[in-house]
């Protein structure tokens, strides 16, 4: 499984490297919204921790693709993606869909149904035993 992850994030990291992106700052900014998101939901969103997402959130806020603005209170804090990050999505997103174009290829129709059949039973699985 960490092969396949490893293999997989390489050659988005690969597809994405001409719009300066990786793809967690990729995923981070598609699932950041203009009217800012709690920096908790789109951790748990991402299967993320916190510090690691706070981590991989710092080269996005000094490009100023995203900002951090207050939240409902002093605690909270929200993502919101700035009109460069929009830019950014948009110079990304057609060499993503090359990448993604590439691997559905690859795998064919059925492979990849089969694919996110167990994948998604695993991930099923394995948030109900840690709940």
């Amino acid at each position: 499984m960490r092969k396949l992850a490893r293999l997989m994030s390489q050659r988005y990291d690969q597809a994405l490297a001409p719009a300066g992106l990786n793809l967690n700052q990729y995923s981070i900014l598609r699932r950041t919204g203009g009217q800012g998101r709690p920096l908790g939901e789109i951790a748990r969103e991402l299967g993320m921790d916190r510090s690691t997402l706070s981590r991989d959130l710092k080269p996005l806020v000094q490009a100023n693709w995203i900002e951090t603005v207050p939240g409902g209170d002093a605690r909270q804090r929200r993502l919101r993606i700035t009109a460069e990050g929009q830019r950014a999505i948009e110079r990304a997103q057609p060499l993503w869909r090359q990448a993604q174009d590439a691997i559905d290829q690859g795998l064919g129709a059925e492979g990849i149904a089969a694919l996110h059949t167990q994948l998604d039973r695993a991930i099923a699985q394995l948030q109900d035993d840690g709940a």
